[in-house]
């Protein structure tokens, strides 16, 4: 359902969510994730540009989140890199159904829809803090119990 992108994505953002008592440089966030130094750099321009992050060059620079960690919602970082698809009209392009969806597509759109009230309605803040045993990232080092 997710593109690697936003998969990636939401890794740089959980991680530097956990880490905002100074900037994570792309080489450090890159090993931390797990994700490849040159996609990271494509999905940190992404998110630059969508606000939730900003990077300082210099010595010491990185990237740190321009807001907290409740205030950013997963449909935030998602639609920042690759947005969650609706289907507005017919895909097939089928003459007569125009935007009136046939039962299948309409049933993927509600799931669609169903993701993003998910999605919108859960904040990073609430993922780091969750009272789950089982932390994001826990295997690369984040909130392990």
């Amino acid at each position: 359902m997710l593109s690697q992108t936003a998969e990636y994505a939401l890794r740089a953002v959980v991680w530097l969510a956990n880490h905002t008592d100074a900037p994570v440089t792309r080489e450090d966030l890159a090993r931390a994730t797990k994700v490849p130094p040159d996609y990271l750099s494509k999905v940190m321009q992404a998110l630059r540009r969508s606000g939730l992050i900003v990077a300082q060059r210099g010595k010491s620079g990185g990237f740190t989140l321009t807001r907290t960690a409740d205030e950013i919602t997963i449909l935030d970082v998602v639609n920042a890199v690759d947005q969650v698809q609706r289907i507005m009209e017919c895909p097939l392009g089928i003459e007569g159904h125009g935007r009136k969806l046939c039962p299948l597509h309409a049933r993927m759109d509600e799931a669609m829809v169903m993701i993003e009230r998910v999605f919108r309605g859960t904040t990073i803040g609430e993922l780091i803090h969750s009272a789950s045993p089982i932390k994001p990232l826990c295997q690369i080092g984040v909130g392990c119990a």
